[in-house]
Order: structure tokens, then C-alpha cells, then sequence
């Protein structure tokens, strides 16, 4: 009866946690009890339990907890390339070019764009070479656009840069999250060990801890050896970080220099190379697509600083004035107009002539310069060097969420593998359950006989 009761139990225990994630359905395994040796020979002695197995497959787990950590991977990748996309407040389509359909980009997101202030900059230079077109009103507008354009240079790699810092902040928050990680194995290798130090095995925390290795392969990528009592041991990089039920190590982030956040182990101070997990992934859009972007963005910034003030510099105001830059600073952080012509527009240089009056020569230069190939930019005009930039922005954001996509179903093929051969059918318990319960009944029914018989053998004897 206590061996159909454990039967019983098991199934309810099933049941119990048909919904709980990372659950592993059990099996009672049964055995003939010892036979006994009797005048009449060899004779059976009943059931007992001879384990409750937790039906897994060890192989399918360690390809999903893989799968963690690629999906972990391109999902951070993703996320960093978004925050990117609307700090340079360009929103693109799948293809990579401005989407007038997508609802979230506005007449006034456009207009805002550093791309849309590119053009109007040169629209304006090219406005004051209209048949009189050379008025305060058109030389205010002109530097009021100037202005524009810097700001929006100056936001672009702002806002870059503060995606690259936030990347930082969050490669921080998952070194943590990694160290409660193992922090947590440890405890629970200790729990195991214990449990099954006098036989057995303890399933359910085995189930927690292949959930705690999935969440610790959504962060960072790691090898694990089996000891003999067990435990699991995590190493990443090469290095031990918990060793039986002691954490041998830890994570930390490090300033490998220039604000340029990476992983060692705490202790040891050895730098480690992350291949998957969200730590992976944030350090590669960092590093590759958005620096490179924060890179190009202030070439072309340089370039248009560069290319006005040369063409300005060869110009008079209506004084007969020259000598002042158009723009100041050298890149798109420190980026501005030249505060001398802010305050007054007559000193803007766009005449070739300090006494023809009405000659607007270099208005009419520097208007040109809109379409003017420029070497710095690989031969590019500024319009279309920006363009790429905004283009490859938008590749590589369609390649993370192709890849996210992509990944999420192989994710789920792997989850609906581990659901067939470990998750708990309703109906198969309830048979389960239903064959232990008559079991019990039959083995309550043979006590029962068994009773009546000693009462009748006992009454013989009175």
C-alpha cells in the first residue's frame, strides 16, 4: 500500500506543477521487493519502490540553455539598435529607408531629422542668390537653419553617445544579475548533494538549477563539468566561478579604457571574451555598429564644418568685412555657429567681392556645396553619406530582428522538443493516478482478507 501511495503521490506532484516552467514530469519506478525463502521454496514478497525518476534529456537541455544565450544575444543587439535608430530620430522599414507609413514617425519627426536640417542649411545658403534674395530676413534665416543643423549634430552624437552609455550601465545590471546566478547554483549544488547524500535524487532541485543555468546562459556563455556528488561547476572564459556549493569567483565590468565597459572575474582581474548572452550582445552593438555610427556621424560633421568655412572664408559681408568663421568647434559634439554672426547676420561672408554690391558668389558656393562630392567622405555628398550611415544603421537592425525572429522559433521547437519528452500530460497522470489508485484498493482488499483469515485462524484456537 505504501509503494501504490507513492505512485499516487508522484502523479499528484505532476499534476501540481503542470504549469510550473522548468518542471520535469517524475516516474515511480517499481521493483519486486526481496523474496523470502520458505518451506515451499523461493517466495515473493510484494513491491517497493525502487526510484522516482525525473524524466529529462540532458542533451535537448544544454541546446536550449545554448539557445538562451544566442537569443539572449540578438535580442540585446536589437534593443541597443532601436534606442539608436530614434536617437538619431530617423525611422526606417525593413529595408532600411524612411517609412512614411510607419505610424510612429510624424511630419514633425522628419522635419526634425539631422538629414531633413541638411538639406534645409543649403536651402537657405541657396535662397539669399534669389533676385533679392539677399535681405536681414533671409541672412537670419539662413543662420537660424545653421543653428538648427549644429543642435541636430550635436543631439545625434549626444544621443549616441548616451546609447553607448546606457549599454554600460546595463552591462552592469547583468554582471549582477549573472553573480546572484551562480550564487544561486552554488546554494542549490549544496541542497543537492544533501538531499541525495543518502540515496535517491533530489528531482525537483535539479529542475531549479537546469532553470537557474538557462537564466545564466541568457547573460554570459559558460562550460559546466559534473562532480561526483553532483554538483555543477561554472567556468567561464577558463575560469572556475563556482566550484561544488563555493563561488569562486565573480563578474565585474571594467573600464578597458575610453569609457569602454567589459567583463573579468572580480578576483582574479582576468578579462574575459563573451560570446553569447545579452553581455555579449550589448558589448558587439557598442562596439561595432554604433561606434561606427558615432564615428561617421562626427566625420560628417568635420566635413561640413571643414568645407563651410573654407568656402566662407573667401567671402566679405556687405561691409567689406572677412576674416570670421561660419562654424566653430572641430566635430558633432562641439559643433556651433560662430557666435559673432548670431548676433549679427550682416557679418555672414556671401559676397566674392568686398565692393560689388549684390554679389552673392559665395552664397551661391556654398549652396553648391549640397551636391559636391567630398573626398573625406569616401566621395560621397554630405546628404548621402549621411544617408548611408542611416542605412547600415537600419541593415543591421533588420539583421537583429530577422535574427530575433529566427531564433524565437528555433527557441520554441526546442521548448515544444522538452515539452514532449519532459513536461506533464493531464491525461497521462490521470491513467497513472487512476492505475495506482486501484492498485491501492487491491492491496487495502489483500490486507483485509489477509486480517480475516488470521482473525479465523486465531478464533480455531478459543
Amino acid at each position: 500500500m505504501a509503494t501504490q501511495m507513492a505512485g499516487v503521490e508522484t502523479a499528484g506532484h505532476n499534476l501540481a506543477n503542470v504549469n510550473t516552467p522548468g518542471y520535469s514530469r517524475q516516474r515511480v519506478n517499481l521493483q519486486a521487493s526481496t523474496p523470502l525463502s520458505s518451506a515451499a521454496g523461493v517466495q515473493g514478497n510484494g513491491v517497493q519502490v525502487a526510484s522516482i525518476q525525473r524524466i529529462v534529456d540532458d542533451l535537448l537541455n544544454g541546446r536550449i540553455q545554448s539557445q538562451a544565450g544566442v537569443q539572449a544575444y540578438w535580442t540585446a543587439q536589437q534593443s541597443a539598435l532601436q534606442n539608436a535608430e530614434t536617437g538619431l530620430n530617423e525611422f526606417l522599414n525593413s529595408t532600411g529607408s524612411t517609412d512614411a507609413s510607419n505610424t510612429t514617425a510624424t511630419a514633425t519627426d522628419a522635419n526634425a531629422s539631422l538629414s531633413a536640417k541638411l538639406l534645409d542649411f543649403f536651402k537657405t545658403a541657396r535662397a539669399l542668390t534669389n533676385e533679392g534674395g539677399d535681405t536681414t530676413a533671409n541672412r537670419e534665416f539662413f543662420v537660424k537653419s545653421a543653428q538648427s543643423l549644429a543642435t541636430a549634430f550635436n543631439d545625434a552624437n549626444s544621443q549616441l553617445g548616451a546609447v553607448r552609455t546606457s549599454i554600460n550601465s546595463a552591462l552592469a545590471d547583468d554582471t549582477a544579475s549573472a553573480n546572484s546566478l551562480l550564487t544561486k547554483i552554488a546554494d542549490l549544488n549544496g541542497q543537492i548533494s544533501d538531499a541525495e547524500a543518502a540515496g535517491g535524487s533530489a528531482n525537483d532541485l535539479r529542475d531549479q538549477r537546469d532553470q537557474t543555468l538557462q537564466n545564466l546562459s541568457k547573460l554570459v556563455n559558460f562550460t559546466t563539468s559534473t562532480s561526483a556528488n553532483g554538483a555543477v561547476n561554472i567556468s567561464v572564459g577558463g575560469q572556475t566561478l563556482v566550484n561544488g556549493q563555493s563561488v569562486s569567483d565573480t563578474l565585474q565590468t571594467y573600464d578597458a579604457g575610453g569609457g569602454q565597459m567589459l567583463v573579468r572575474t572580480a578576483t582574479g582581474s582576468v578579462a574575459l571574451t563573451v560570446t553569447s548572452g545579452s553581455l555579449a550582445g550589448e558589448i558587439a552593438a557598442r562596439d561595432t555598429t554604433l561606434a561606427d555610427a558615432q564615428a561617421k556621424v562626427d566625420a560628417l560633421a568635420t566635413a561640413v564644418i571643414t568645407q563651410v568655412n573654407a568656402v566662407h572664408a573667401t567671402g566679405f559681408t556687405a561691409a567689406g568685412t572677412t576674416g570670421n568663421n561660419f562654424f566653430t568647434g572641430t566635430g558633432a559634439g562641439t559643433m556651433a555657429v560662430n557666435a559673432a554672426l548670431v548676433a549679427d547676420s550682416s557679418l555672414v561672408q556671401i559676397s566674392g567681392s568686398p565692393t560689388a554690391a549684390g554679389d552673392v558668389s559665395v552664397a551661391l558656393a556654398l549652396g553648391q556645396l549640397s551636391s559636391a562630392s567630398q573626398s573625406a567622405l569616401g566621395n560621397q555628398t554630405f546628404s548621402q553619406a549621411y544617408s548611408k550611415i542611416v542605412g547600415n544603421l537600419g541593415s543591421d537592425l533588420k539583421t537583429a530582428n530577422d535574427r530575433v525572429d529566427s531564433e524565437a522559433s528555433v527557441a520554441a521547437l526546442l521548448a515544444a522538443q522538452r515539452n514532449s519528452v519532459s513536461g506533464v500530460s493531464t491525461d497521462e497522470e490521470m491513467t497513472t493516478l487512476l492505475a495506482f489508485q486501484r492498485a491501492y484498493t487491491a492491496s487495502a482488499e489483500l490486507l483485509k482478507t489477509v486480517d480475516q483469515m488470521i482473525q479465523t485462524t486465531l478464533g480455531l484456537k478459543s
